[in-house]
């Protein structure tokens, strides 16, 4: 079974969905979230962990530079998944976990990514654009911001008069989706990142079945 560390700086909404997801999936569940860090000590992804007996741990900032690499080791983590998390991950860690280093993004990538582009800078430049498509997109994690390879997009619709903060609600129902399902099939090896940097495998989930789901977040208000 995958052991599974969650990087959050915020209150940790994907994260709760994964648990959820893997919850849901009880004995057939591919991993177990063994880890939940966050470079904020007041994160309430934090609180959620330690609700569910998960180890939490704060490395701030100011840290050794060290520290993250030597958590993951410490819990034996096969799998490490950005869920809101803020600081550019170590090049140490990028290494030694290529191809098990994931993230999920606000936005369509590669538009509208980069250093500072999160939460509500996303979606407040994506209004500002004019486009009429945002979405989320789950990615390999490489050296630079929101630039590795990309596993997983599902759109979302921008109709004119739209919010920055109607879109972000709707982004993040996708987010709380898809992302669950793309850590569930890392955790299986059913898509792993080739030798050739491009990703191979199959996710298990049908657009067209979350396209008539109820909750899909497609409508136009």
């Amino acid at each position: 079974m995958t052991r599974i560390a969650v990087l959050a700086s915020g209150g940790g909404s994907n994260l709760q969905a994964i648990l959820r997801h893997f919850d849901a999936l009880g004995a057939t569940a591919p991993g177990t979230v063994a880890l939940v860090a966050s470079d904020r000590a007041a994160a309430g992804a934090l609180e959620k962990a330690r609700t569910r007996g998960i180890a939490a741990l704060h490395l701030p900032a100011s840290g050794p530079a060290m520290a993250l690499e030597q958590a993951l080791d410490a819990h034996d983590i096969g799998l490490v998944v950005l869920a809101g998390y803020l600081r550019l991950v170590p090049a140490g860690v990028v290494r030694r976990w290529r191809g098990r280093l994931v993230n999920i993004h606000p936005a369509l990538l590669p538009s509208f990514g980069g250093h500072g582009m999160y939460g509500h800078h996303v979606h407040d430049a994506v209004i500002a654009s004019g486009v009429r498509v945002s979405g989320a997109t789950v990615h390999f994690v490489d050296e630079v911001f929101d630039r590795g390879p990309i596993i997983a997009q599902w759109p979302v619709p921008v109709p004119l008069g739209d919010t920055a903060a109607a879109l972000a609600e709707r982004v993040l129902a996708v987010e709380h989706r898809i992302y669950p399902w793309c850590v569930a099939a890392l955790a299986r090896g059913e898509v792993r990142l080739g030798e050739d940097g491009r990703v191979v495998g199959a996710l298990p989930f049908a657009f067209e079945e979350f396209m008539a789901s109820s909750d899909a977040p497609f409508a136009n208000s």
